[in-house]
C-alpha cells in the first residue's frame, strides 16, 4: 500500500510557472501507473505559462476561479469543474479570484519533461 501525504512531496516551480507538488508518478516511485498526479496552486492574479504536452491532461479544480484557455479556447472554471486538455493542445489558466486556484493535474501517460513544450508568457 502506498499513502503519499502531500506534505511530503517537494515543492517546486513547474515549467509553467505554478506551485506543483507531485504526489505519484511512476518513475519516482515503486507503482504500476500509466499517469501522473500532481498538485498545483496558482496565486491570484497570476496566469500560468502557455504550455503544450505531446499527452492528455486533466485539471480538477478543488478552489478559486479563473480562466481556462486551451487553444484560444478560453471558459471560466472553478471548483468542482473537471477540465480535459487535449494532447499537443496550448494551455494557460489564469487566476482572476480573490484567492489562489488549487487544482490537481493528471497526465496520462505520465508526465515527462521532453513531452512538453513552454511557450512566451501572455
Amino acid at each position: 500500500m502506498l499513502i503519499q501525504k502531500l506534505n511530503d512531496c517537494e515543492e517546486i516551480i513547474a515549467g509553467d510557472g505554478t506551485v506543483l507538488r507531485e504526489l505519484l508518478h511512476p518513475d519516482k516511485q515503486n507503482i504500476n501507473l500509466r499517469y501522473s498526479l500532481a498538485y498545483a496552486i496558482l496565486p491570484v492574479g497570476k496566469t500560468s505559462i502557455p504550455h503544450s504536452l505531446k499527452t492528455s491532461e486533466v485539471y480538477y479544480i478543488i478552489s478559486g476561479v479563473g480562466e481556462m484557455s486551451i487553444n484560444s479556447e478560453v471558459r471560466r472554471v472553478e471548483p468542482g469543474d473537471a477540465v480535459y486538455i487535449p494532447p499537443n493542445a496550448i494551455q494557460f489558466l489564469h487566476n482572476y479570484g480573490d484567492e489562489p486556484i488549487v487544482f490537481v493535474c493528471l497526465v496520462d501517460p505520465a508526465w515527462r519533461k521532453e513531452d512538453e513544450t513552454i511557450y512566451a508568457p501572455v
